[in-house]
C-alpha cells in the first residue's frame, strides 16, 4: 500500500502545482502576478522533479497512468501493481483538482466556466482553437517522447542519479510546445481530475486525453523493449 499511497500523493502534487499554477497565476493573468506559458511549463516540470526525488525510491514516481502502462508494456511492473498505481493516480488527481476548486471559490466573482481548473481541451473557445486531429497528434507524439525518455534514463543505459531532473525537464519542454494546442496532458489522470469537476466540454473531450497518451505510451514501450532494451 505504501507504493500506491506514494503515487496518490505524487499525482495530487502534480495537479495541485501544475494546474494550480495555470489557473491561479497562469496564462490568463495580467500584471506582475501572471507567470505565463513558461511559468506553467516550469511548474509542471519542477513538480515532477520534486516528486521523482521524493517518492522515486518508493514507487518509481509514475504519477501518470500513461507511464504506468508504458512501464507495464516494457515488462517492468506487474499487472497488479499497475492497476493499483492507476487507481491511486486518478484519486490523487481528483483531490488535487478539488483543492484548486476550493481555493478558487474564495476569489470574488469566481465563475467556473468551460474547461475550468486547468482542464485540457481543443477546438473553438479553447486557447489556440486547434482541431481534434492536431490535439490527438500532439498528445500521442509528446507522450511517446516522454515515455521513451523515462524508460531510457531509468534503464541500465541511463544515468539514474539524474533521471528525475531529465524527466522533469522533458515534461517542461513538452508543455512549452503543447500548451497552446491542448493545455498539455500526456497524462490521463492529470486530465481526469479537472475534467470531472469542470464537466461540460472538458468532460466530453476527456476521451482524447485518455486515448492519445495511451497510444503514445504503448508505441514508446514497444520501441524501447524491442529496439533498445536488449544486448
Amino acid at each position: 500500500m505504501k507504493k500506491y499511497f506514494a503515487e496518490f500523493i505524487g499525482t495530487f502534487c502534480l495537479v495541485l502545482f501544475g494546474c494550480g499554477a495555470a489557473v491561479i497565476a497562469g496564462i490568463a493573468q495580467t500584471g506582475p502576478s501572471g507567470i505565463g506559458l513558461l511559468g506553467i511549463a516550469i511548474a509542471f516540470g519542477f513538480a515532477v522533479v520534486a516528486m521523482a526525488y521524493a517518492i522515486g525510491g518508493i514507487s518509481g514516481c509514475h504519477i501518470n497512468p500513461a507511464v504506468t502502462i508504458g512501464v507495464l508494456t516494457a515488462g517492468k511492473i506487474s499487472v497488479k501493481d499497475a492497476i493499483g498505481y492507476i487507481i491511486a493516480q486518478c484519486a490523487g488527481a481528483i483531490l488535487g483538482a478539488l483543492i484548486i476548486w476550493l481555493i478558487l471559490t474564495g476569489k470574488p466573482g469566481f465563475e467556473k466556466g468551460e474547461w475550468a481548473f486547468g482542464s485540457n481541451g481543443w477546438g473553438e473557445g479553447y486557447l489556440g482553437a486547434y482541431n481534434m486531429g492536431s490535439a490527438f497528434l500532439i498528445e500521442a507524439v509528446m507522450t511517446f517522447l516522454f515515455i521513451f525518455v523515462i524508460l531510457a534514463v531509468t534503464s541500465k543505459f541511463g544515468n539514474t542519479v539524474m533521471a528525475g531532473l531529465a524527466i522533469g525537464v522533458t515534461l517542461m519542454l513538452i508543455h512549452l510546445v503543447a500548451i497552446p494546442v491542448t493545455g498539455t496532458s500526456v497524462n490521463p489522470a492529470r486530465s481526469l481530475g479537472p475534467a470531472i469537476l469542470s464537466g461540460g466540454k472538458a468532460l466530453s473531450q476527456l476521451w482524447l486525453f485518455i486515448a492519445a497518451p495511451i497510444v503514445g505510451a504503448l508505441i514508446a514501450a514497444l520501441v524501447w523493449r524491442f529496439g533498445f532494451d536488449r544486448e
